[in-house]
């Protein structure tokens, strides 16, 4: 199987972010990639495969590939798409609320996951008007990373957020059954994103979910690797990460704010997770 890499598909200057349109797409063999792409059906028809599952497409068809998930496209007839390759670690993805969004949860990480169990039934499906907004910004995005001018890069992940972000709004507010339930997890983890500092219990995401407590913590499980109270903790100790980077606040104020009430039990998270103290970490990182 093929993998692509980066150097072979990005920019020399290694930006990354790189439009591809597919008009039509080719045949290309099943292949995996170095990099994430959104894919964004623009017209005819064809069958996406992904080693296992096979799914039919047609125009308005949105999802996004994760780099190590093998695919392919078959049954092509005039299949047109346009890939948005992206490196996520090298974008600014946790900007202002993006990740308060249960759409962004749902599209970028929950439908990925769970394309084979919903036979990819809870992908995005764009609406004629939608199409039209989405092209607009792919077109001022392939722009900018055309003329390359000063500027670009600005430009270039202003608009890429922006086309991430209403994607996001457009699957959160979905009417597909299959989407909808994901839609709920990605409630779930917004919820803990946007209350990070309060109390949370499995008790409370359970009833956000609206599923019942076994369904919600397989389906989340699947998804993010982890349960919902480790995942909480992993981003309280991410965000005290910050914290003791950038604020002169004590460890135990730090705790306190992200949403510990033991600073002890604070500290052995933190040393789990980093394998470091908060006080070695702060040290290391001044």
């Amino acid at each position: 199987m093929k993998v692509l890499k980066k150097q072979d598909w990005f920019h020399a200057d290694g930006f990354p972010i790189v439009v591809e349109r597919r008009d039509p797409q080719e045949p290309f063999g099943l292949h995996c990639h170095e990099f994430s792409e959104i894919v964004i059906i623009t017209g005819g028809a064809g069958v996406h495969i992904t080693g296992e599952d096979s799914y039919d497409l047609k125009a308005g068809d949105t999802f996004v590939i994760g780099g190590d998930r093998p695919h392919d496209y078959l049954n092509m007839d005039q299949l047109s798409l346009i890939n948005i390759l992206f490196t996520p670690s090298e974008l600014p993805l946790s900007l202002g609320d993006l990740q308060s969004l249960s759409g962004y949860h749902a599209l970028f990480t929950l439908e990925p996951a769970w394309r084979s169990r919903h036979k990819f039934t809870s992908r995005l499906q764009l609406s004629p008007a939608e199409i039209v907004d989405t092209m607009q910004l792919v077109d001022k995005l392939d722009s900018e990373l055309a003329a390359r001018r000063p500027g670009f890069e600005v430009v270039a992940i202003a608009t890429m957020l922006e086309l991430v972000t209403f994607l996001s709004r457009c699957y959160s507010e979905t009417r597909n059954p299959s989407s909808k339930s994901l839609i709920r997890v990605g409630e779930t983890i917004s919820h803990m994103r946007r209350h990070i500092a309060h109390p949370i219990t499995l008790e409370m995401l359970v009833n956000i979910s609206g599923m019942s407590r076994t369904n919600y913590i397989r389906m989340f499980e699947s998804a993010m690797g982890t349960s919902p109270i480790n995942y909480l903790i992993g981003l309280r100790i991410e965000e005290a990460s910050r914290l003791l980077r950038n604020t002169d606040n004590s460890i135990t104020d730090i705790a306190f704010e992200v949403g510990f009430s033991d600073s002890n039990y604070f500290s052995r998270q933190f040393r789990k997770a980093n394998g470091e103290s908060p006080r070695e970490y702060r040290k290391r990182h001044r």
